[in-house]
């Protein structure tokens, strides 16, 4: 499978304006300096990597849930990227899974347990190797 997302930016750094679309056409939106580095309208990379990885995750942890016998009801996740900076330049520094479940039959010890290796397991985790620190805060509902 091929996946596939277009960006096209305009002008320098500071005044430019950009747009990011979906190959599936699913979404499609501005992005600014000022989306990105401070808190101006539209969007911007770190956002769609947090969506993402959210997304992954809580398909890999239901996977994981359904397959060790306890198929959920909900899996809700929030991916919370931190975009800050090392001596090389501006990176992602963090991010941090925070996930509610409600799945019958579990226990906090085991939700952890598969919590923790979907984490690992997950394509999108996986493609962040770089990140120094991905967390998850994992609980039942």
């Amino acid at each position: 499978m091929l996946r596939t997302a277009e960006a096209e930016w305009k002008g320098n750094l500071k005044e430019g304006k950009g747009s990011m679309k979906l190959g599936s056409g699913a979404y499609e939106g501005a992005y600014s300096f000022q989306s990105r580095f401070e808190n101006g309208p539209g969007t911007n990379p770190e956002e769609l990597v947090a969506a993402a990885h959210a997304g992954c995750f809580s398909m890999a942890l239901s996977n994981n849930l359904a397959q060790a016998g306890h198929t959920p009801e909900r899996v809700h996740t929030t991916a919370k990227v931190d975009f800050g900076r090392d001596a090389t330049g501006p990176m992602i520094t963090k991010i941090d899974l925070v996930c509610e479940v409600k799945a019958p039959g579990l226990d906090q010890a085991q939700l952890q347990e598969i919590g923790d290796k979907a984490k690992a397991g997950c394509p999108i985790s996986r493609a962040l190797a770089a990140v120094p620190t991905i967390t998850l805060s994992i609980k039942l509902v």
